[in-house]
């Protein structure tokens, strides 16, 4: 090491300096992160925090705590050591071994004040043992440390992507994009249903299959949810489903990453072939960490609930079908209640009529007139089942517009919004409102059925009241399937797909190596992951500012070639159109 040691530059280690100064860590980390009594700390947090910002730079955003020991201790000017009341060692095997022990026991206490597992990593509990701990301990002190961790990535992550701070707050909204994916931990994983845990006893199984939760995990695992009720009549099962570990993918944690970016432009480049300085990069904006599968909405509301106390304004949120697959009071009802618009996709089975209130058919995430024709209805079942063909898909999804209830007022405080018949929005012509005829071919014409009831209360009134609670596990802010929804959901949904692979590169971060983050457990892994992404974030933001042309002048670097983007009317659930001839 010492033959290859290279000194890091002044300007780096002021800039480090610097970004931790602004981020406000110290502060935050100096109200409950305490060494036992004895010995005087010789390191301070504040050192420590420069340490992992630098060796993030220094090994293109990996952390070995060796490493930081050699940049605090042997690679920095001794003048700015000073500055960080860094002590001196000797630069031999017994002075580093001292410097290094400095170095692991500061982190380790920076990492137990923050660890909401009560379950100790580095040996190979018993399940019985595990219980008792996880019985023992007390639930809100873990609530609590739960809580600075997550202040904790916060606060990391905003430093990284302070340098854009300015333009993202002047961003009417911040539309979000949120995926968990899989990233290893050091430590080989034991069987789900054997007699101990793994040295890493937080982490579990990905199973490349279904919601990705190891399906031979224990029912008592304290970190799996409780399940579902059984329906009325139905008899409950405790059968469990056998996977080999040959679907099982790798053994870690799902990373529920929450990626921003601007949905009003495309990513397309110039006319003089640089990026428009108006988009701006997907960033990561916060992270948190659970075993693979288990409670999506949980850890995804857990960081979308500090988003709008960080400023960042509510806009567009797309994830994928683990979040809206959640209880309604679990994900959708709490992120329409913070100000997001979500955007959803469907599985097969719940496509077409999903709800039904006053009257009023929620269709595919929408709400529609009762009396709109079956094949607009069932459009894309139709599809799939390939009773139509693609073009017959988009021109039926069009129709669907004039059916389509319309906004009367904004969504009050509390979630309800005023919802006109189409007919009254002068958008169709129905026979129960003969006012509404006349209005030309082009309005489709509705012909309710008869009832020996009568008409139903949306047909009957102008308007009708439509609470947050109806149909609201399947409801979303856009038409499924048309222009705007294809625009902002796959803007969304590829951003953090793109991201993950950015942060994933063997040759930049590798978050998803083990070996990227050698200390076991949650709040260690949760560390380390959050530098790496803060140096993602850095690193992104480097390579945009150096391809844009600024001031008349050519870009320092070129761009990445851009793939040529199909047009939005071509796509359908089962592919593009084709071409025509």
């Amino acid at each position: 090491m010492r033959a290859r040691r290279r000194f890091i530059d002044d300007a780096d280690v002021e800039t480090a300096i610097e970004d931790v100064d602004n981020s406000q860590l110290v502060p935050l980390l100096e109200e409950f992160v305490h060494l036992p009594r004895g010995r005087h700390r010789t390191l301070h947090l504040r050192s420590l925090l420069v340490g992992l910002h630098l060796c993030t730079q220094d090994t293109g955003g990996k952390i070995v705590l060796e490493r930081v020991t050699d940049i605090l201790y042997f690679r920095i000017d001794p003048q700015l050591r000073t500055r960080l009341d860094i002590p001196e060692y000797e630069d031999h095997d017994q002075g580093f071994e001292a410097a290094y022990a400095v170095v692991r026991r500061i982190f380790h206490a920076m990492k137990d004040a923050i660890n909401p597992s009560p379950l100790p990593p580095n040996g190979h509990l018993s399940r019985e043992e595990a219980t008792a701990l996880t019985t023992a301990a007390d639930a809100d002190e873990l609530a609590e440390r739960e809580r600075r961790l997550a202040l904790f990535t916060e606060f990391v992550l905003d430093a990284s992507v302070r340098p854009l701070h300015d333009l993202l707050a002047e961003l009417a909204e911040v539309s979000l994009g949120i995926d968990a994916t899989p990233v290893r931990t050091f430590s080989r994983g034991r069987r789900a249903n054997g007699p101990e845990l793994a040295t890493d006893p937080d982490a579990g199984w990905y199973v490349r299959e279904g919601d990705h939760r190891d399906p031979d995990a224990p029912v008592s695992d304290s970190m799996r949810p409780p399940a579902p009720p059984a329906k009325k009549g139905q008899a409950k099962t405790s059968l469990v489903k056998k996977t080999s570990l040959k679907k099982k993918y790798l053994f870690g944690y799902d990373a529920h990453l929450i990626v921003a970016r601007d949905t009003e432009h495309d990513a397309v480049l110039l006319d003089d072939g640089t990026p428009n300085p108006d988009v701006l990069p997907a960033l990561v904006l916060g992270i948190a960490l659970d075993k693979p599968g288990q409670r999506p909405a949980y850890n995804g509301l857990k960081v979308l609930s500090r988003l709008q106390e960080r400023g960042y304004k509510p806009g567009y949120l797309a994830g994928d079908r683990a979040y809206n697959n959640s209880e309604p009071d679990e994900w959708q009802l709490p992120v329409r209640a913070m100000g997001y618009k979500p955007v959803y996709d469907y599985r097969a089975d719940q496509l077409g009529k999903q709800d039904g209130t006053q009257g009023a058919i929620l269709v595919e995430g929408r709400w529609y007139c009762p009396s709109m024709p079956d094949p607009l209805i069932n459009a894309t079942s139709d599809l799939y089942a390939e009773r139509i063909d693609r073009e017959t898909w988009v021109r039926r999804i069009a129709a669907r517009r004039g059916y389509r209830l319309m906004p009367k007022q904004n969504t009050d405080a509390e979630g309800y919004q005023r919802m006109m018949c189409p007919a009254e929005a002068g958008k169709a012509q129905c026979l129960i409102k003969p006012h509404t005829l006349g209005r030309g071919i082009r309005l489709p014409l509705i012909d309710p059925e008869p009832s020996p009831v009568g008409p139903v209360k949306v047909c009957r009134q102008n308007a009708i009241t439509i609470s947050p609670e109806a149909g609201a596990k399947q409801w979303q802010a856009l038409e499924y399937g048309g222009p705007e929804w294809q625009k902002i959901y796959f803007r969304l949904r590829n951003s953090v797909e793109g991201y993950n692979g950015y942060a994933k590169n063997p040759l930049a971060e590798g978050i998803e190596a083990a070996g990227s983050r050698r200390i076991r457990g949650i709040a260690a892994q949760t560390i380390l992951l959050a530098f790496q992404l803060a140096h993602a974030n850095r690193r992104k933001i480097k390579k945009w500012l150096e391809t844009l042309a600024l001031g008349g002048e050519r870009p320092r670097r070129r761009t990445h070639h851009r793939r040529k983007i199909k047009e939005r009317g071509t796509w359908t659930p089962t592919g593009h159109l084709m071409p025509t001839a």
